[in-house]
């Protein structure tokens, strides 16, 4: 029967050496543009509000994560107090501060 069909043959299995090196190779890429994509400047951002944010002082106005615009009064370890308006404080922790805005911005607002 061999003379009607053809015997099929696998072929030789391609070598794996090369491969492996390739794939080494891709993963430690990938891991590099992560790096430099995701995780770099999240540490960055993080670094630069932890600075901000230990140099607080007593008279600087504030933007919280919350939106509350203020000029802080005291300020404690964990806490600051904000005066938002005359005879109106508020107490919030450190790190829920935002942004530091220029001198004169309350008066700019109301």
């Amino acid at each position: 029967m061999d003379f009607l069909i053809q015997n099929a043959w696998a072929e030789a299995a391609p070598s794996a050496g090369n491969a492996g090196f390739i794939n080494l190779v891709m993963l430690i890429v990938l891991f590099g543009v992560f790096y430099f994509l995701l995780i770099r400047p999240q540490t960055k951002r993080a670094k630069e509000h932890k600075q901000m944010v230990e140099s607080l002082a007593k008279g600087d106005e504030i933007i919280t994560n919350g939106g509350l615009l203020g000029r802080i009064t005291n300020i404690g370890d964990n806490f600051v107090v904000l005066e938002i308006d005359s005879n109106t404080h508020v107490k919030v922790q450190r790190q829920s501060v935002a942004t530091v805005m220029p001198k004169g911005t309350m008066k700019n607002t109301l």
